[in-house]
């Protein structure tokens, strides 16, 4: 596998290497985990095989796949299959809501219902969807059905069409509030993904994605890597410091002088305080004054700036609602804070880190986000002015305008985490 293994894999065997989900024996109807297993299960019950590929076509699958075939080396990831007695091989392929938690020696790979009709192997004679759970469909794997399938991803997927949404498990959902909580501090990433926010069985966009997320996107290629990421991210020790302190300067004037703070007094507390204490930790010698040291002189004028900058996104906030009329943000923490709650679960995806790890980064989190916060509101705001700060340079493009959308829907839709996990 790509990097080290998670060492506490050897904790986590289990019997639910596949999905297995029994039907109610009582008649009531099957609960299932999310919407799309309820259409699907619907579908079984109308015997409407056609519109049920129809809607895999949209979604795609998840395809198990030995750890054995992506240990270093391995340049192959054959299709996992069962043998029927009469000689017959099954491919079994499954939605993401009926993933089990994660194995050790088996993951899961994404892939598109055009890419089963172009690349299941010859030798491979039905193709079962969800087996062993209430919505299992089978298909033969004929050329004329592979037509069928080629025909409908082309009319039906578009990369990306199930992202910014929010998905909430129904089932499987942990019952600990302190997890639901730190799991909710990931509700931005969750919904820009359309990844079901509530679950700790991760598997992301399939292990292989999972692993090049990581590396694409934040240089993460090992389990080093990611246990140094994760622990930077929830010590937010990423985002730089000076957000923080130019923020911190306001909140002490407010203290001082009242919730109006003018914007000089904003930057001259910033320039004095930094001044001051450059000169404290140079000794009595180097009194830091402007003009002394060009390179101080050039980041207090930054610090100064980013003080106009903060006034300019906060007054945008409050014209979108993001801010309430007198509102403002005192700490950029939650954007560490957020991506720390979705780091945890794609160092999982990944196979990073173990069950426990995720857990406790997971738990962590939410200390993290009450400590800095009182809601989901001020949480809200503290992400999207840390986004807009890494990303935006006040453009207000797309890394703001999703992010407002993400927001919107998470204080509205009534299948919001920030709905249903009180904050405190």
């Amino acid at each position: 596998m790509h990097g080290a293994v998670a060492p506490e894999a050897e904790d986590e065997y289990h019997d639910d290497v596949f999905p297995n989900v029994d039907a109610p024996d009582d008649g009531t109807p099957w609960q299932a985990p999310a919407d799309l297993e309820e259409h699907l299960y619907e579908l079984c019950e109308a015997d409407d095989g056609y519109t049920y590929l129809r809607a895999i076509a949209i979604t795609g699958l998840y395809r198990p796949v030995s750890v054995a075939d992506i240990e270093p080396g391995a340049t192959d990831r054959p299709v996992l299959t069962v043998e029927l007695p009469d000689g017959r091989r099954i491919a079994q392929m499954y939605t993401v809501g009926l993933l089990p938690r994660p194995h050790p020696e088996v993951v899961y790979e994404f892939v598109t219902l055009g890419t089963l009709a172009a690349e299941l192997p010859d030798d491979i004679d039905i193709l079962v969807v969800n087996a062993a759970t209430p919505c299992q469909q089978f298909y033969l794997t004929t050329e004329e059905e592979r037509d069928v399938w080629a025909d409908l991803h082309a009319d039906h997927y578009v990369d990306g069409r199930l992202h910014d949404r929010i998905d909430t498990r129904r089932t499987g959902a942990p019952e600990s509030p302190v997890l639901l909580h730190g799991l909710a501090c990931g509700a931005h990433l969750c919904f820009a993904n359309g990844d079901a926010w509530n679950t700790l069985d991760w598997h992301g966009a399939g292990h292989n994605s999972e692993v090049e997320r990581l590396a694409e996107w934040w240089g993460v290629h090992s389990r080093e890597d990611w246990l140094g990421t994760q622990e930077r991210l929830l010590s937010r020790e990423v985002s730089p410091w000076y957000w923080d302190f130019v923020l911190g300067a306001r909140t002490s004037l407010i203290e001082q002088f009242g919730p109006r703070v003018d914007a000089e007094l904003w930057r001259q507390c910033v320039e004095v305080t930094i001044r001051n204490r450059m000169a404290e930790s140079g000794g009595p010698e180097s009194a830091h004054k402007p003009g002394d040291d060009p390179e101080l002189d050039d980041f207090v004028a930054a610090l100064r700036g980013l003080v106009g900058k903060v006034i300019r996104y906060e007054s945008r906030f409050r014209a979108d609602d993001l801010l309430p009329p007198d509102g403002h943000v005192r700490t950029v923490a939650a954007w560490d804070i957020g991506r720390a709650s979705k780091m945890a679960r794609w160092g999982r995806g990944a196979r990073y880190a173990s069950h426990a790890e995720l857990e406790r980064a997971i738990e962590r989190a939410s200390r993290e986000a009450r400590s800095s916060y009182t809601s989901w509101e001020e949480f809200s705001a503290g992400y999207v002015l840390g986004r807009c700060l890494h990303f935006d340079e006040e453009q207000f493009g797309d890394w703001y305008t999703t992010v407002l959308q993400a927001h919107r829907e998470l204080v509205s839709d009534p299948d919001s985490p920030w709905l249903t996990v009180p904050f405190a």
